[in-house]
Parts: C-alpha cells; sequence; structure tokens
C-alpha cells in the first residue's frame, strides 16, 4: 500500500461511503491519513457490563433496546425500562417516575450510560441512569473497547469529524488498516528534518501514529503541533512566493521626498497624530523603490486612514511616469493614477466626497464610478461641485491618464476600465485583493502598481501575519487629538429603561441613533424557535409604537437593493430620520456624525471586533458617545466577554481577547482563511505562527520556485487551489 494510492484499490467502499468520502476530500491513502482526529475521549472509566457489581457506580458505553412505559405491580409508580448491551452481556436500565423517557430515546441508540447498579444476578439493573447520546461507540462495541483497559495509556481514543454515510469508528478503524499494511514506512516528509529539529517535531510517520492511536495524550498534543505547524508553515510558503513575485516586479520610483507632500499636508484642519506620520513615511519609502509595495494599513474606526490614503495619493498624482511628460492638444496627461477601491457604493461616495476636500484647491480630476453611475470633479459648469458624467466619458478620460484619481466599487476591475500610467492601488477593507486583481488593472507589459489595503477590522497579529502574510503590517494605533472615547455600557435583562430614557434625551437635544438587531425578519417559530433574537422589522415597528413615538424611524438591511439603502442613507445623513434600525450593514462604511448613540441588540451574538466596529459608527463627530450592548443572557461567561468592551484599550487588544475567547475559526472563518480547525486553532499561539512565517522566508529566499522540495511545492499548489476556490 503506498499513499498515493486510491481507498478504493484497497478497501469496498460503497456508493454511500464514495459520496461522504468525496465531500471531505478523501480520495486516496494520503488524504484518509490526514483526515486528522477533532478531539479524543477518555475511556478509562469504562466498564464492560459482564463485569459489573451491585452497589457500584457504572459507566458503561452499550445499544439501547426494548423500551417501553409501564406501571410498576404494587405501587402503580410509573417506569421507563429497557436494556443496554455492550457486546459483552445486556443489563436492564430503569427509570421511576419517568415514563417520558422510553419515547425520549430510541431503540438501537448508542448511549453513555452512568448510574448505580441495583439488584442481583440476573435482576440486576442500573438505576436511573443518566445518558449521553452518541453517535457511535468508541471505537468498537466488541472486545476492543476494553482490550489492555488495565493499562491507563490505551484508554483514549480519537474521534473523527464525520458526515452522512461515514462514521468516525470507520475512520479509526480504516486508518489502523492502512497501518497494519505498512503505509507509513513509505510515507516521505516534506519538512526538512533541520527545521523539524530545531523546534523540536515528531517526523511524519511518527505524528500520523500518535496523532490517530496515541498511547498517551502528550503522544497526540505532539503530533497536532507538528501538523499545526505544517499547515501554518505552507500558507507562510505559499505568501512568501506570493510576495517574492510582487518584489521582483517592477513598478512606478516615485519621488515623495520634496515639499510638496508637507505642504499638502498642512493644508489639513487637524494635526496628523504621530501614528499616521509614521505610516505616510513608511509608504513613501516603499514608493522610491523600485518594486511594488504591499502593505496592509490597520486601524480603528476614526484613526485617521483616509488622511493617510490622500496624502499618499496625492505623492502619486503629482508624480511622472518616466517616459517624461505626455501631451495630447497642449494638455498635459502625465501624471500616474490612482485607483481607490471601496467595497460598497455608500463608502465609496464618502471617499469620493473626501477626496475632494483635500483635492479642491489642486487642478486634479477624481472620478467616481459605480454600478449606478459616474461622477467627476470639478465640474466644468461649477468647479466647487462635481457632475455626473457618461461611463464611457469617463473611462476615455481614464485610459488618456486625464483623470488620475478613480474611485470607485468592484466596478474598478471591470474590462472596460483601462488606465495609463497605473502607480497606485487603495483598497479598502477587501483584503483578498490580490496578484491577479492588481495586473487585471493594469495593462499588459505595465509596471505593477503599489498596493495599500486598508482595515477598520481589528485582526490579531497571529491572524495577520498567516492570512495577511504577504503584506507589510502599518498599525494606526493612535487617535485624534480631541476624540471623545466612547462610554460602553452592558445592559442585561429588564434593564432596558434608563438606556431609552437616555436615548430619548440625545434625540431631544438633536441627536440621532442606530439600534442594531441580529436579524432582519422575525424567525420561523417552528424552524427557530431556540433563537429569541429581535429582528429589524419588528424591532422597528415597536421602537415607533412605544419607545420613541415622536422620532422619524428608518430601517436599513441587507436585502434592500443598493439604491434602496442608498437613499435611506441619505435621509439619516440629512437628519430627516432621528433612528435608523439596521443589520450590522452599518458596519462597514457609514459617517454621520450627529450619530452618537448605538443599541446593539443581541449583543451576546456578535464577535467583540464587530461589536467595536459597530460603535466606531458614533465617533464621528465632536459629541459624547454612547454604546449599550444589549443581552438577554445571563452567562457569566457571556458578561465576563461584553465587559472586554469597556474595559479594552483598542481594537487590537480586543481582537487578541477575541482570538482566545472564540478561536479564530469562528472569528475570522475558516473557508474564507483555507485553513483547517486545527490551523485555526494554532493561530492561538504568537510563537509557532512566528517560527513558521521566518522558516518560510528563509526556504523561499534560498529556493525560489522550491525545486528542491517539491512534496512543499505540491502542497502550496493544492492550498492555492483551495483558496481560491473558497
Amino acid at each position: 500500500m503506498n499513499p498515493s494510492d486510491r481507498l478504493a484499490e484497497h478497501f469496498r467502499i460503497d456508493t454511500a461511503h464514495q459520496k461522504a468520502l468525496k465531500k471531505l476530500r478523501i480520495e486516496t491513502v494520503s488524504d484518509l491519513l490526514h483526515h486528522l482526529p477533532s478531539r479524543y475521549e477518555d475511556i478509562s472509566d469504562i466498564q464492560s457490563v459482564s463485569g459489573l457489581t451491585t452497589g457500584s457506580e457504572a459507566v458503561v458505553y452499550g445499544q439501547l433496546g426494548g423500551l417501553k412505559a409501564r406501571k410498576a405491580w404494587k405501587s402503580k409508580r410509573p417506569i421507563a425500562e429497557g436494556w443496554l448491551e455492550d457486546g459483552t452481556s445486556r443489563i436492564k436500565v430503569m427509570w421511576f417516575n419517568q415514563p417520558y423517557l422510553a419515547k425520549m430515546y430510541k431503540d438501537g441508540q448508542y448511549v453513555k450510560a452512568s448510574g448505580k447498579v441495583t439488584g442481583v444476578g440476573d435482576k440486576m439493573y442500573i438505576a436511573n441512569p443518566e445518558l449521553e447520546p452518541l453517535e457511535s461507540l468508541p471505537i468498537d462495541r466488541h472486545d476492543s473497547i476494553f482490550k489492555n483497559t488495565e493499562n491507563i495509556d490505551d484508554t483514549i481514543y480519537p474521534v473523527y469529524k464525520e458526515t452522512k454515510g461515514v462514521t468516525s469508528r470507520w475512520f479509526y478503524h480504516t486508518v489502523m488498516k492502512c497501518f497494519e499494511a505498512g503505509v507509513l514506512e513509505k510515507v516521505t516528509d516534506p519538512i526538512p528534518t533541520k527545521i523539524l529539529e530545531r523546534y523540536k517535531l515528531y517526523e511524519l510517520k511518527t505524528a500520523l501514529r500518535y496523532i490517530h492511536s496515541p498511547k498517551k495524550l502528550d503522544h497526540a498534543t505532539g503530533a497536532r503541533k507538528r501538523f499545526a505547524f505544517e499547515e501554518v508553515f505552507y500558507i507562510q510558503v505559499q505568501k512568501a512566493m506570493e510576495r517574492a513575485t510582487v518584489s521582483a516586479a517592477t513598478s512606478y520610483n516615485i519621488d515623495a521626498t520634496g515639499d510638496n507632500v508637507e505642504e499638502f499636508i498642512s493644508r489639513f484642519p487637524f494635526p496628523l497624530t504621530r501614528a499616521q506620520q509614521r505610516a505616510i513615511d513608511e509608504i513613501l519609502k516603499d514608493f522610491s523603490g523600485q518594486h511594488a509595495m504591499s502593505r496592509l494599513l490597520e486601524g480603528d474606526v476614526g484613526s485617521g486612514k483616509t488622511a493617510v490614503a490622500a496624502t499618499t495619493a496625492y505623492a502619486v498624482v503629482t508624480s511622472r511616469p518616466p517616459e517624461g511628460r505626455g501631451t495630447k492638444s497642449g494638455i498635459d496627461y502625465g501624471n500616474l493614477q490612482v485607483a481607490y477601491m471601496a467595497p460598497t457604493e455608500i463608502l465609496a461616495k464618502q471617499h469620493f466626497e473626501s477626496f475632494i476636500e483635500y483635492f479642491e484647491h489642486l487642478p486634479i480630476q477624481i472620478g467616481l464610478i459605480t454600478g449606478s453611475g459616474c461622477y467627476k470633479f470639478p465640474s466644468k459648469s461649477d468647479p466647487t461641485k462635481p457632475t455626473k458624467i457618461s461611463k464611457a466619458q469617463l473611462m476615455k478620460w481614464v485610459k488618456n491618464g486625464e483623470v488620475p484619481i478613480l474611485i470607485g466599487t468592484h466596478a474598478l476591475i471591470y474590462k472596460s476600465v483601462e488606465f495609463k500610467h497605473l502607480a497606485y492601488v487603495i483598497i479598502d477593507e477587501q483584503h483578498r485583493f490580490g496578484t491577479n486583481q492588481r495586473k487585471a488593472l493594469t495593462k499588459k507589459g505595465a509596471p505593477m502598481p503599489h498596493l495599500l489595503s486598508m482595515t477598520a477590522t481589528p485582526i490579531p497579529r497571529t491572524l495577520s501575519l498567516t492570512i495577511y502574510g504577504d503584506l507589510d503590517l502599518t498599525l494606526l494605533d493612535e487617535m485624534p487629538k480631541g476624540r471623545k472615547q466612547v462610554i460602553t455600557k452592558i445592559i442585561g435583562p429588564n434593564q432596558q429603561e434608563p438606556m431609552y430614557e437616555h436615548v430619548k434625551g440625545e434625540l431631544k437635544a438633536g441627536r440621532q441613533a442606530y439600534v442594531i438587531c441580529p436579524r432582519i425578519d422575525e424567525p420561523d417559530p417552528e424552524k427557530e424557535n431556540a433563537l429569541n433574537l429581535k429582528s429589524v422589522i419588528s424591532e422597528a415597528e415597536r421602537l415607533r409604537t412605544h419607545v420613541f413615538k415622536n422620532a422619524q424611524i428608518d430601517v436599513l438591511h441587507g436585502k434592500m437593493t443598493p439604491s434602496e439603502k442608498d437613499k435611506v442613507m441619505k435621509r439619516f445623513l440629512d437628519h430627516e430620520s432621528d433612528v435608523l434600525v439596521a443589520t450590522s450593514v452599518v458596519e462597514v462604511g457609514v459617517n454621520v456624525p450627529n450619530a452618537t448613540n448605538i443599541i446593539i441588540e443581541g449583543a451576546e451574538r456578535f464577535g467583540l471586533s464587530q461589536l467595536h466596529q459597530l460603535r466606531g459608527r458614533v465617533i464621528r463627530g465632536t459629541y459624547q458617545p454612547y454604546c449599550f450592548a444589549v443581552t438577554e443572557s445571563k452567562s457569566e461567561k457571556t458578561r465576563d466577554r461584553l465587559k472586554a468592551l469597556s474595559t479594552a484599550k483598542n481594537g487590537f487588544e480586543l481582537s487578541e481577547y477575541d482570538l482566545q475567547f472564540r478561536g479564530a475559526g469562528e472569528l475570522y472563518g475558516s473557508k474564507q482563511s483555507g485553513l483547517s480547525d486545527l490551523g485555526m486553532e494554532a493561530l492561538k499561539n504568537l510563537k509557532l505562527v512566528e517560527a513558521a512565517r521566518a522558516e518560510a522566508r528563509t526556504l523561499v529566499e534560498t529556493d525560489p520556485e522550491l525545486k528542491k522540495h517539491n512534496k512543499i511545492a505540491e502542497r502550496v499548489t493544492t492550498l492555492g487551489l483551495n483558496l481560491h476556490l473558497e
């Protein structure tokens, strides 16, 4: 048996199994060996039915049968009874005064039963046992459960991720058969021996044996560490290769050492923070090199990312392409160009308006392209205002270089959009924008543009090092002076009245408020009766009728069309509405300085980073902002997590707390990253991630095309495909 063999060559696999395995992307023996257990169970407390004695406390794994309800002969007490069989023998189970249990469980169901053994001989039974339903029994319900259980080291068994048609037990037994067939001796370890020795990691064949059949928990832990390192390492290799590709590509050299940038900054109505100045300096330094910049600018809402983007964009559009000054009909169109991509039309329009404020004193034209129309600033008829123009006309001016700054949504990467000298791409909240999209924006053979990706989403350091490993990281970890801190309050059950009174007072003073709900519509009571979460539509109606009776209330949610969203947001921005009831669609890209209060219903349903972003909606103005995180949960764990909102110094600290509390899979989404559950868990370990990153970069520097490491190249290629598919 070889690792590359198809499973069907060695095992009889029926149609149901084939479908299940395909769903889990398991085709070969190697795929099976790398389908790792998700957890382990300790079966040291398991007893066989045949070994039970009267008066003992029993823990038995088995299969139920003969379930029925009856009444005791003398006392007429209702009884539920049946039997439990584990492959060694059978014992009766009885529950007194709980006849409904006979219907709660089913004959043939696997369970873990815990209870006291009563009676003697063939009348022995387990009285009122507690049952824990199981998908299957540990390993096997026959002698393999009880084999060598006197040795504590042999009582750990793996539990695998299942899908319909294939069980955890099947995975275990099939892997064991592969081991018996000697497949481990033919396994080649792709990780260089020096790396394994440096970090005391198991070699692959040892790690595979220990992760599938550990003799003790330390073995399983060590094996998981090796596979966690390996997975993060492959992603870091891929990121290092992407970075090397960009670094090898030529880009426009932008000379930004003169006084013109300082003059541009001096016109701002506010002083730059030290963090903003540091970010601008780092970006301008990258511009002066020969290769394309790739940088992630991370900062809280209101930390001044747009000012950094505008300043660096100014440095670009006042620079010339290497071939010199291009003219047409006496007009100079020789400047380099900037593309600024935003995730929504609302945000694209806001950036367009912001850039007009920054550039209105300069002879620099700015374009806006979205799905609903195109604009250009300045207008020929009124130089202080933008004008609506046809897409064809805007595209013509962009193509010949007359419009050096183009702002838009994903419409920017349409084939119809061509630039003359695109030197700089700024992406807002679009971190997956990569090398291929950059190439799509440029002419064939043209230099690759510099890239600045910006986010207000706090990202844990381990996550940014892994998922965005091809980008340099710049943090805006200061807020502009005079910006008031949000007063955050956690509102528990039956504590809403003072909150509503406060917001009423704010509305009366001329301020506005957001109310965020976890869902759009009321749930179907038959399908989602367990989730009693407030919805936008019903909550808006309740607030109109019972709470803010004199206020104008609008709703905003993801099912609305872009034009409907824009209309609602314009009403709120123009203060034609007082309260906006919305889903988290307002998380990104809404700037209403007069909105000072935000109520977040079902706060426990959101991550801390998302809650932090939502409350960032109310720090745009000069008034004191308030955030109310409302939860119906009585869980102390939930309350402690939410309290971090008011104690953490900034979004970065919150993101680290969220990573430890919720895990990277829930925080970021494993589908977005391409990481497995094990890889996601590894992101809690900064030292492991930094080690994998350092080793990957060294490997790619010494072997750029991985010609000496073909096994790693194969895994990275597969990884790249999976990431693309996700």
